[in-house]
């Protein structure tokens, strides 16, 4: 046996646990005595284009949109139940944070395959978070990974202990003995 054994045929490559899109948002118009315009993510792209952030794609008198910038999107094993609940959904979504970073300036925050953590998400205050929807690219890579490493974990009920009515009752000190 030699020190590297070649790969086994047959065996599947490792899925990436990452993968990098490229997020599009929104400027769009209000009319309202509040507030002008609101920003708002409405599309991922699969990958990096070679466009430099914020470039202005599209410019209407209602709304313009903007490529943001790229991001990271981590999947993590104990979270495959997750992705699963997902990519059953109907609708795969990615959600994403947008935090602001100056006056009229947002960053972005994160991106993720977890609907339970982009719920979590939209709990804070402060970011901007939406669930947009998952490109088949990013999709048929997300149910791979979900095939690679989801371990089907059945459901235990745990029983309570039954309840011993001394260990709430007075107790009368002790003496100690010499």
């Amino acid at each position: 046996m030699t020190a590297v054994d070649p790969p086994v045929t047959g065996t599947p490559a490792p899925i990436e646990p990452r993968f990098e899109v490229g997020v599009i948002v929104a400027k769009r118009r209000l009319k309202g005595p509040w507030a002008s315009h609101a920003w708002l993510p409405v599309a991922v792209l699969p990958g990096r284009p070679d466009t430099p952030p914020w470039t202005r794609l599209t410019a209407s008198e209602a709304e313009e949109t903007f490529y943001a910038g790229a991001h990271v999107v981590e999947l993590h094993p104990a979270e495959t139940s997750h992705y699963g609940d997902n990519l059953a959904s109907g609708r795969p979504s990615l959600w994403i944070a947008l935090r602001q970073a100056g006056p009229e300036t947002y960053e972005i925050a994160t991106v993720t395959a977890d609907p339970y953590e982009g719920e979590s998400l939209a709990e804070g205050i402060g970011e901007i978070v939406e669930a947009v929807p998952m490109p088949p690219e990013l999709q048929a890579w997300l149910a791979a990974y979900y095939a690679a490493h989801h371990v089907e974990r059945p459901f235990e009920k745990r029983k309570r202990d039954r309840a011993d009515p001394e260990a709430l009752a007075r107790q009368i000190p002790r003496r100690e003995e010499r």
